[in-house]
């Protein structure tokens, strides 16, 4: 009876499971991809339904905002199992270009610009929704230029260093931005904007999150916490809290949570530059030496003459 060796099997999963652990990381990926897709169509309803505008915007958003999760754990799930690769690389930032770039800059012209009254002053009705449909395209534009940056050089170096031995994203990321103005839109129950009023900070809150990606600045990166190792029975208990008040409170923490990680970013660059300034001040003198304030030295007098002997 021949049996099998076991030796050679110890440690190593079935061919079929190991197969199957490669689609987990993606299966993550595509419930981010469709609660993009699901934000992008509750967008188009409340084009066609302005009655209930606010609940279909408002579902827009909480699609947005349920999509991070998803897009964070994939990626950890395939490190964690060791099945990263090309393929989910690539689709991964597909993905994350459609729910975190096309969606949130629908959503951010369907509520901030498409429901402006036209009994407003006329040019003034242009100019915001012109003005309106160009930066929600930026946003998209630099949501996928920080895409393809990253896709390049996965290591790049921020241009105010940190920490050495923290990690740091360069740029804010696109899931931290489209996160940014889905909350702002959930803050507001998504009633849509009527007001020239609003809509001018909003379009300059989207223009300075699409400057943010593309920035070289550095934002602080979720990826230096280590789930996998042994953690007290207290974290599970502390993170069921975050999620229940995260919920709860829905409104108000994902939009102070969102601005907390924005300015974080903008604090950090003016800080290094503010202590960059200092250093290159020369230092103050405690006790300065008085400039040399003493008389010059007279010239030797000159000897007096002498008289000639007379003669007897």
């Amino acid at each position: 009876m021949n049996l099998p060796d076991l030796s050679r099997t110890k440690g190593k999963p079935h061919p079929r499971l190991r197969r199957g652990m490669y689609l987990l990381p993606s299966l993550f990926t595509a419930g981010s991809m469709a609660a993009g897709y699901i934000s992008i169509v509750e967008t188009i309803r409340a084009t066609s339904d302005a009655g209930n505008a606010a609940v279909h915007l408002d579902w827009a958003a909480i699609a947005l905002l349920l999509a991070i999760p998803f897009d964070a754990v994939d990626g950890r799930i395939a490190r964690m199992t060791n099945t990263t690769s090309e393929f989910g690389r690539e689709l991964d930032s597909l993905a994350d270009l459609v729910t975190f770039g096309m969606a949130p800059s629908l959503l951010a012209f369907v509520w901030g610009f498409h429901f402006l009254p036209e009994s407003m002053n006329a040019q003034l009705h242009t100019h915001l929704i012109q003005a309106g449909s160009f930066v929600c395209f930026l946003f998209l534009l630099g949501g996928a230029s920080r895409l393809a940056r990253f896709n390049i050089s996965p290591d790049a170096q921020p241009r105010n260093p940190g920490r050495p031995d923290r990690k740091y994203f360069v740029g804010m990321p696109i899931p931290a931005a489209a996160g940014l103005l889905a909350a702002t839109v959930h803050f507001f129950n998504a009633y849509p904007v009527e007001a020239w009023w609003v809509a001018i900070p909003w379009l300059i809150l989207v223009g300075l999150t699409a400057f943010l990606m593309v920035s070289s600045w550095r934002f602080w990166s979720a990826k230096e916490i280590n789930f996998s190792r042994r953690h007290p029975f207290q974290l599970p208990v502390l993170l069921a809290v975050i999620a229940y008040i995260a919920i709860r409170y829905s409104n108000v923490v994902m939009f102070l949570a969102a601005l907390a990680y924005m300015f974080s970013g903008i604090w950090a660059r003016a800080a290094y530059g503010w202590s960059r300034r200092r250093r290159r001040r020369p230092p103050a003198q405690s006790n300065p030496v008085p400039p040399n304030l003493d008389p010059p030295t007279p010239d030797p007098p000159a000897p007096s003459p002498v008289a000639p002997e007379s003669g007897a």
